[in-house]
């Protein structure tokens, strides 16, 4: 079952964004985000608007799917110009589900095409495309790639055929290695995203995982602790007694052995959940999100922000594709981020990233707690002190593991 939507205001019929959007444009990037809300199979513990490639037809159908979300993509563009957003080249593009490889590829280059011609790609514009290692092929990689597409993320999540089990997951891990290969074969930049503290999950599995992802020689890891949302299969097996989550200390030796094995390899952390082994192999797209940029969410369910104001789509495919037809915006609700909300929110978001906070940019109250932190081994002191520059607030590796505790300290 797919999260709720946020609560907010009504969004109007239009989807007329105020022309407060405007303001300051220029200093931040536009990103587009492509929900394409597929997969062959539910997972157990997703909790993502997803849906199984066969349960619907009409104008929700993943047949239909391209053409419907090129229509958004034709409102989007309207909607921004009436507002006054100043022509801003796309910086990244970031196709999500899901499973987007599902999609035939020239749905793909289609959607691609459309945002391209519809706002232009920046030079040097990235372009990523989530898959799964059974959903691509040789030839198809090499047309992505061929079409614009410079960045592939595999759904690699475990190495060990009984946790990929226990999350339904339907690839067998012995393909992860050729699919990458196919994929750097085709120039594109690979990431694998790894998934810890799965019910049954040992140690040794989550070491042999972060080996196997490493021995593919990508450049790019991400690896997110499990989180079983309530109303997923899952959480009810959960409930039932049949699999059993690990505590938090087992959470934090598989985050701490994840860190010493990536970094050893030449991996260096860029967000709390993310190694890359240079700048340029960090996901742009997500960074956009950490530091405040504009992107627009195409898809049902989608979210969206632009200069303070945020909104999301309709769920169900059929909806989305249903409002469209009619002529009107698919957002079911939207809100206007207040200065409290947005100082909250630049926090929080500013301490993941490993470059930090400035100081200078907290309250007074938060600048007289980060020596505290410091004290308490949560934040470096030599980027405290501003040793190498402008003093920030960079969190050391036990201030990752309890970042949401750091992020209450600076916001209380």
């Amino acid at each position: 079952m797919a999260p709720q939507l946020p609560d907010g205001d009504p969004a109007p019929a239009d989807g007329a964004l105020p022309r407060s959007v405007a303001e300051r444009s220029a200093g931040r990037a536009f990103g587009v985000y492509l929900h394409v809300p597929f997969c062959a199979v539910r997972c157990g513990y997703c909790d993502f608007n997803t849906y199984t490639a066969t349960e619907l037809g009409g104008g929700g159908s993943l047949a239909a799917y391209a053409t419907t979300a090129l229509t958004e993509v034709a409102l989007a563009d309207r909607v921004m110009r009436e507002a006054g957003l100043p022509a801003r080249p796309v910086s990244t593009v970031f196709v999500g589900g899901g499973t987007p490889t599902l999609l035939p590829v020239d749905d793909l280059v289609r959607l691609l095409d459309g945002v391209r011609g519809t706002w232009g790609l920046a030079p040097g514009a990235e372009v990523t495309t989530e898959a799964n290692p059974d959903s691509v092929t040789p030839g198809g990689l090499c047309r992505l790639a061929d079409a614009g597409f410079t960045r592939v993320s595999f759904g690699m999540q475990s190495a060990v055929p009984h946790v990929l089990a226990t999350l339904d997951r339907t690839h067998d891990p012995r393909r992860v290695p050729d699919v990458v290969r196919w994929a750097r074969d085709a120039g594109l930049r690979v990431s694998l995203d790894l998934i810890y503290g799965t019910p049954g999950e040992s140690l040794d599995d989550w070491r042999r995982s972060v080996e196997s992802a490493l021995a593919t020689g990508v450049d790019h890891v991400s690896a997110y602790a499990l989180v079983v949302e309530p109303g997923t299969r899952m959480a009810v097996q959960v409930r039932r007694g049949e699999l059993s989550l690990p505590d938090e200390d087992d959470q934090a030796a598989k985050y701490e052995l994840a860190d010493d094995l990536l970094t050893a390899a030449g991996l260096h952390w860029y967000e709390v959940s993310n190694w890359a082994r240079t700048p340029q192999d960090a996901s742009a797209h997500n960074l956009g999100y950490w530091r405040g940029d504009d992107w627009w969410g195409i898809g049902p369910g989608a979210h969206s922000h632009v200069g303070g104001v945020r909104w999301w789509n309709v769920k169900h495919p059929r909806a989305y594709a249903d409002r469209l037809l009619a002529g009107r915006s698919p957002a079911a609700g939207r809100e206007v981020v207040d200065a409290g909300t947005a100082a909250l929110e630049h926090v929080m978001l500013g301490v993941r990233i490993a470059e930090g906070l400035p100081i200078g940019e907290l309250a007074p109250p938060a600048r007289a707690a980060v020596a505290g932190l410091v004290a308490d081994g949560l934040v470096d002191a030599r980027a405290a002190l501003g040793m190498a520059g402008t003093r920030r607030v960079v969190l050391t590796r036990r201030g990752r593991l309890l970042a949401d505790a750091v992020v209450r300290t600076l916001a209380a």
